[in-house]
C-alpha cells in the first residue's frame, strides 16, 4: 500500500497542474479514477475489443455519427453535421463538420475513407462490424467515396439505413488522423502499433501515457470542436483490489472508484462520497466449449440452469451489480425477452442428467476473471454445481489471459460478459444464436463460435430473417423467440444484467456512464 500511495503521489506531481499540498487533495482540474483495467489487449480502434478499451476510444476519438454524453438514447451528429440516407439505392451521405484532430490536422473527408478502409483491411477482432455492410479490402474504395466535404457510404445487405447508422456510431467507425497514424507506420501495419499505445483522434481527449496493467493518461484536447474539456487530465490508475479502491477514495486520493463491492458501497461515508448507480447493457453468462464430449449433451446444458443460484447471488454479493436475467438481449430495450423461468433447483438438474443417462462425476475447468465479483461468482457455481457431481476447477487470470483463452477456444467452461458491439439487438443475436461457419480457420467473435457451438440451420436464418425485418414490431418479435430458444437449449447459460455502482467524490458532477463501456464520458465532469 505504501509503495502504490508512492507512486500516486509521484505521478500527481508530475502533472503540470500547480503544485499538490497533500496526496489526499487531487488537483482542481484533473480526475483520478481507480478502476480495474486489466482486460486491456489493445486500444487501436481498428482491433480494441475490450471494456475498458471502448471507454478509452469514447473520449479520444470522434465518429461521424454516435450517442452522445448529453443523451446516450439519441443518435446525434458527430464528425457530421447531417446526412441523407436512401434506402433504394442503399447509400447514406454525410455532411461533415469544420473540426480539427488534436495533432492539428484538419478533419477530411479522406480521413474518413482511410479509418474505414484500415478496419477492413486489418481485418482485427472489431472488423465484422463494418465488413457485414459488404465492405470488402478490394471494394471499400468502391463502397466509401468522397464528393467535396461529403462522404459517400454504400452497403450491401437486406437491412435498413437504421441499422447502418449504429454500425457507424460503434467502436471500429471511430475516425482517426491518417497523416499522424502514416507518419508511425510500422511494417505495412497502417499504424496498428503505434495507436496501441498512442491516440491519433479528434475527441475532446488525447491519450498521453498508457502502460498496461498500470495507468492510462488522458489530456483535454484543445482542438475539440466542442471546446476542451474542463478536466485537463483523466487519470485512471489499474487498482484490481476492490478494498484498496474503497481506501483511496475514502483518504481522497482518487476521485472516483469503479469496482466496489455491495459491502464496501455500504460502508463509505456520506458526507464526502456519493454513489450513482447505472444499467448496463451487459449479460453474465456461463458456457461450455463443445470441443470437449462431456460437455455436449443437450442434458449438460438444461441441468446447468437449474444449478446457478441466481437469487443467492443477486440478494448478496451481486446486490446492486447485477439484477437476474436469462436471455441474451437486455432488459430496457426494445426486442428483449424478460421472462426468467430457471431457479436453483439441484434435485431436477440431477434427475435431468439421469434420465439422459449422463454419467457424473464431470471434471470441468472454470476459467474467470481473477477479481471481485467473478471469483465470488466462479465459487457460488462451483459450490451448487458439485451437489450434481458437475465439478468446476476454477482457473483465475487476469482479464486479457481469459479473454484471449476464450477467443483461442482452449478453455472448457468460462464465465465471463458481453456487451452488444452497437445498439441494436442484431448485435446480440449474432453473437449468441448465430454460427454457420464452426471451423477452427474461421475466427469470429461471437460466444457461439468461441464455445464450437455450431448453431442449427434453422436458428441461424432467423437472425438473418430478424435482420431483414423492415417492421419493427415484427424484428423485434424475431428477437424474442430467438431468445427463447437460446433461453431453453444452448451450451451458453446466461444468468444476469449487469448494474454499475460507482462511488466518487460529492464534488465530482457530470460523469456519464451509458448502457455500455462505449458510453463512458468524462468530457462534461467538472469539480467543485
Amino acid at each position: 500500500m505504501k509503495l502504490f500511495r508512492a507512486a500516486l503521489l509521484a505521478t500527481a506531481l508530475a502533472l503540470p497542474l500547480g503544485s499538490v499540498a497533500a496526496i489526499a487533495a487531487t488537483p482542481a482540474d484533473a480526475l483520478v479514477v481507480a478502476q480495474n483495467i486489466d482486460d486491456i489487449v489493445a486500444l487501436d480502434p481498428a482491433q480494441a475489443y475490450e471494456f475498458t478499451s471502448g471507454e478509452i476510444n469514447t473520449n479520444v476519438y470522434d465518429r461521424l455519427v454516435g450517442y452522445e454524453a448529453e443523451d446516450t438514447t439519441v443518435l446525434a451528429p458527430g464528425l457530421a453535421t447531417e446526412w441523407v440516407a436512401d434506402d433504394a439505392a442503399k447509400t447514406i451521405t454525410f455532411t461533415l463538420r469544420d473540426a480539427k484532430f488534436a495533432s492539428g490536422n484538419p478533419v477530411r473527408p479522406e480521413d474518413v475513407v482511410f479509418s474505414f478502409t484500415r478496419v477492413v483491411k486489418l481485418n482485427l477482432t472489431p472488423a465484422f462490424i463494418l465488413t457485414q455492410l459488404g465492405w470488402t479490402p478490394e471494394n471499400i474504395a468502391d463502397m466509401v467515396t468522397i464528393d467535396g466535404n461529403k462522404v459517400i457510404v454504400k452497403y450491401e445487405g437486406d437491412f435498413s439505413s437504421a441499422f447502418v447508422l449504429n454500425v457507424l456510431a460503434s467502436r471500429p467507425a471511430s475516425i482517426v488522423d491518417e497523416v499522424l497514424v502514416m507518419a508511425n507506420e510500422t511494417a505495412g501495419d497502417m499504424g496498428n502499433a503505434w495507436l496501441n499505445t498512442h491516440s491519433a483522434g479528434s475527441g475532446p481527449f488525447v491519450m498521453t501515457d498508457f502502460r498496461p496493467a498500470e495507468i492510462v493518461r488522458l489530456t483535454a484536447n484543445e482542438n475539440y470542436f466542442r471546446g476542451a474539456p474542463a478536466m485537463k487530465q483523466i487519470l485512471i490508475r489499474h487498482v484490481a483490489e476492490a478494498a484498496t479502491q474503497q481506501l483511496l477514495l475514502s483518504s481522497g486520493d482518487v476521485d472516483i472508484a469503479k469496482n466496489l463491492t455491495p459491502d464496501q458501497i455500504s460502508g463509505l461515508s456520506t458526507d464526502t462520497i456519493k454513489v450513482e448507480t447505472y444499467p448496463q447493457a451487459a449479460v453474465h453468462f456461463l458456457s461450455f466449449n463443445q470441443k470437449d464430449e462431456a460437455l455436449t449433451p443437450p442434458a449438460v446444458w438444461e441441468a446447468a440452469r437449474y444449478l446457478v443460484d441466481y437469487d443467492g447471488m443477486t440478494q448478496s454479493f451481486l446486490k446492486g451489480q447485477m439484477e437476474k436475467h436469462q436471455a441474451f438481449w437486455p432488459k430496457g430495450f426494445p426486442g428483449s425477452y424478460d421472462e426468467t423461468p430457471f431457479s436453483l433447483d439441484v434435485e431436477k438438474a440431477k434427475q435431468i442428467l439421469a434420465d439422459a443417462g449422463v454419467a457424473t462425476p464431470i471434471n470441468v475447468t472454470l476459467d474467470v476473471i481473477n477479481a471481485a465479483p467473478f471469483t465470488d461468482m466462479a465459487q457460488s457455481l462451483q459450490a451448487t454445481f458439485a451437489e450434481a457431481g458437475i465439478n468446476f476447477e476454477i482457473l483465475p487470470g487476469t482479464g486479457a489471459q481469459v479473454i484471449t483463452k476464450y477467443r483461442e477456444r482452449t478453455h472448457q467452461a468460462m464465465l465471463l460478459y458481453w456487451g452488444p458491439d452497437f445498439m441494436d439487438p442484431h448485435s446480440n443475436a449474432k453473437a449468441f444464436a448465430y454460427n454457420s461457419d464452426n471451423s477452427d480457420d474461421n475466427y469470429t467473435a461471437t460466444t457461439t463460435w468461441r464455445n464450437a457451438w455450431a448453431v442449427p440451420d434453422a436458428l441461424n436464418k432467423e437472425v438473418t430473417a430478424a435482420l431483414a425485418e423492415s417492421d419493427q414490431a415484427k424484428r423485434d418479435e424475431l428477437y424474442v423467440d430467438l431468445q427463447k430458444q437460446v433461453q431453453a437449449s444452448s451450451p451458453i447459460v446466461i444468468m444476469f444484467q449487469a448494474a454499475l455502482t460507482i462511488a466518487m467524490a460529492n464534488n465530482v458532477e457530470g460523469y456519464v456512464n451509458g448502457a455500455t463501456s462505449d458510453f463512458v464520458y468524462y468530457r462534461l465532469v467538472t469539480k467543485n
